[in-house]
C-alpha cells in the first residue's frame, strides 16, 4: 500500500497559516507535505505532487529579494493553487501585474462568484471569505480570466483553464472562510485528481514497513515519557521489531502524582515493552537544589537526563543489547520550524528533549511520527489502542513540575504542588474540559501572604491556576472557566492542601506570556 501516491506540495512563503493548509487536506484524505518555497527544481520534480499550493506570506512580491519559487513549478504539468501572497505571485512571475492596494482587507469579505469554474464547484455564488492582504493583482496574466471578486479586488480569484493554475486572493484553509475546506476539496479531488486514501489505519502498515526497512535486525531504544508522541511511537517501533526494542523511562523526581505508576502499568503491564524504569529522582533533586533560574532549571534537567539515559544505554549493552537506532516522537511541526526559510527566532526558553542524544552516542533516529500533526497521532494511537485517557493526554513539559514550583524546587515545595494539581485535574475531567483544553495546571508561586484559618493567622504559600485554550500551543488564550468550577478549586485547594491559603486565576494570553511560567 502507497498512501503517498496522492500527494500534493505545498510551498511555504512564510504564511501564518500554511500549516492550516497541510491540516485541511489531511483532514480530507489528501496526504501532503509543507517544504520551504526554495526548494530546488529537482526536488520539486522528484516529489512527484499531484498538484502543487503556493502558500501566502507577508512579504510583497513587488519588493527586492521576496521569496520566489523554482521556475520549474510552472512547468510540471500539474494543476497549481496559489493563495493570497500566491496569486500575487503567480501574477507577477505570469504576465500580469501587481501593485499596492489603495484598499487593503484585512478580515471578512464577501466573495462574488461570477463564473463557473471546477474551484468553486458546488459553492454557492456568494461566499464569505477571510481576507489579508495589503498587495493586490491590477492586471492578471494572460490566458487567465477572473472568476471571483469583492467590491475592492476585482481578481478575488483567478483561473487559467488550460494549464489549470487557480489563484485566491483569501485565506480558505481558516476557519473564518466557513466553506473554503470545500474549496480545497475541489481542488485535491476533483481538479487534481487525487482519491483520498490518507488514513490513520492505513498508515499504521505504512509506518511498520517502513521501520522494519530501517532497523533490518538492529536493536531500538526509546525514551518513554507517558506523553502520547513517545507512547504512539513506541507502540509503532514494537509492533516492527518486537523486543529489539528497549524502553527506558527515567523517573526524575518532578513527575505529577501518580505517573511512574501510571506508566509502568500501561506500557509495561497492557502493552508488554521491554520497559525499564530508572529512579534517579534523589540524583536530580540533589542537582537542583538552590536552583531558582527557570533556565537554569531547564538545561540541569536535560544534562542530568541525558547522562542518566546514556548510562542506562550503556548497562543494556553490557547485558548483550547495544543499540543502533533511538527513537524520537518528532511531529510534523516540528519539521516545518526546522526547514522554514523563514529567519532565526529568539530562544524564549531552552526545550527539554533527547535531541542531543543521537550525535553523542552514534545512533540512527527513526522517527516514525514526523509526518504527522498532533491531533493526528491521537488518533493513531487510539488505532494502537492506547487508552484515551493516554490519547487525550495534555501536554506536559519534560522539566515537569521543576518549573511550576517557581523558586527553589524541594521535596516538600513538590508535594504540595502535587496535591494542588491532583485537584485541578479531578475538577478540570469532573466540568467535562479536559478534552477541550490545551493545558491546565497548578502553579506553586514563591509568595506567601497572610489568611485566616480557624481563627488563626495563617501565613502561605499562594497557587495560581492556569487554564489555556489553543490548537497548537504556539499561541493560546486564557480560557474562560466557569466562576463555580473556579470557585471549587481554590476551596479545595485551600482546605485540602496544607501549605496554600489562596489561589489566584491567570488570565495572560500567549503571546505576550508563555503557557508554562517558567
Amino acid at each position: 500500500m502507497d498512501l503517498h501516491q496522492d500527494k500534493l506540495l505545498i510551498l511555504d512563503f512564510g504564511s501564518q497559516y500554511t500549516q492550516l493548509i497541510a491540516r485541511r487536506l489531511r483532514e480530507l484524505g489528501v496526504y501532503c507535505e509543507i517544504h520551504p518555497c526554495t526548494m530546488k527544481g529537482e526536488a520539486v520534480r522528484a516529489f512527484g505532487a499531484r498538484g502543487v499550493i503556493l502558500s501566502g506570506g507577508p512579504a510583497s512580491v513587488t519588493a527586492e529579494g521576496s521569496p520566489r519559487p523554482d521556475g520549474v513549478v510552472f512547468e510540471l504539468g500539474v494543476p497549481v493553487l496559489g493563495i493570497c501572497y500566491g496569486l500575487q505571485l503567480m501574477a507577477h512571475t505570469l504576465g500580469g501585474r501587481v501593485g499596492r492596494s489603495h484598499h487593503r482587507e484585512f478580515g471578512p469579505a464577501t466573495v462574488d462568484v461570477k463564473h463557473s469554474s471546477a474551484l468553486f464547484s458546488g459553492l454557492p455564488d456568494r461566499i464569505d471569505v477571510w481576507m489579508s492582504h495589503g498587495d493586490g493583482v491590477e492586471a492578471i496574466p494572460p490566458g487567465f480570466e477572473p472568476v471571483a471578486s469583492t467590491p475592492s479586488a476585482p481578481f478575488a480569484a483567478v483561473e487559467d483553464r488550460r494549464r489549470r493554475f487557480f489563484a485566491v486572493q483569501f485565506h480558505p484553509e481558516v476557519v473564518h472562510t466557513p466553506q473554503g475546506k470545500d474549496l480545497l476539496w475541489n481542488f485535491a479531488h476533483h481538479v487534481c485528481g487525487c482519491a483520498g486514501s490518507w488514513s490513520m489505519r492505513g498508515y499504521v502498515d505504512v509506518a511498520i514497513e517502513q521501520i522494519r526497512a530501517q532497523v533490518k535486525d538492529g536493536t531500538v531504544i526509546c525514551a518513554l515519557s507517558g506523553g502520547v508522541d513517545s507512547a504512539v511511537a513506541a507502540l509503532l517501533v514494537h509492533r516492527a521489531v518486537g523486543d529489539r526494542l528497549r524502553c527506558i523511562f527515567v523517573d526524575n523526581g518532578v513527575l505529577r502524582q501518580g505517573e511512574r505508576a501510571q506508566v509502568e502499568e500501561v506500557f509495561g503491564g497492557m502493552f508488554h515493552l521491554p520497559l525499564v524504569t530508572v529512579d534517579a529522582s534523589r540524583r536530580f533533586l540533589d542537582g537542583l537544589a538552590g536552583v531558582t533560574d527557570p533556565e537554569q532549571k531547564r538545561k540541569l534537567i536535560g544534562r542530568e537526563f541525558i547522562a542518566v539515559f546514556e548510562e542506562e544505554v550503556e548497562r543494556l549493552a553490557a547485558h548483550g543489547a547495544r543499540a543502533q537506532f533511538l527513537v524520537q516522537g518528532t511531529l510534523y511541526p516540528d519539521v516545518i520550524e526546522s526547514v522554514s526559510f523563514k529567519g532565526p527566532s529568539a530562544t524564549i526558553k531552552s526545550h527539554h528533549n533527547v535531541g542531543g542524544l543521537p550525535e553523542r552516542m552514534k545512533l540512527a533516529l527513526v522517527e516514525p511520527l514526523r509526518e504527522l500533526f498532533k491531533d493526528e497521532v491521537r488518533r493513531l494511537g487510539l488505532e494502537l489502542g492506547l487508552p484515551p485517557h493516554i490519547v487525550q493526554r495534555q501536554p506536559f513539559p519534560g522539566p515537569g513540575l521543576a518549573i511550576r514550583v517557581l523558586g527553589e524546587v524541594t521535596e516538600e515545595r513538590l508535594a504540595v504542588l502535587r496535591r494542588a494539581d491532583v485537584i485541578v485535574q479531578e475538577e478540570i475531567r469532573k466540568a467535562g474540559l479536559y478534552e477541550q483544553l490545551w493545558q491546565a495546571f497548578a502553579v506553586l508561586l514563591p509568595v506567601r501572604s497572610v489568611g485566616v484559618m480557624g481563627d488563626e493567622r495563617t501565613y502561605e504559600h499562594t497557587c495560581a491556576i492556569r487554564a489555556i485554550e489553543s490548537t497548537d500551543g504556539m499561541t493560546g488564550d486564557w480560557a474562560r472557566l466557569p466562576y463555580d468550577l473556579l470557585g471549587r478549586m481554590s476551596s479545595r485547594i485551600i482546605n485540602e492542601v496544607r501549605g496554600i491559603n489562596r489561589c489566584v486565576y491567570d488570565i495572560s494570553s500567549k503571546p505576550p506570556a508563555t503557557i508554562e511560567w517558567e
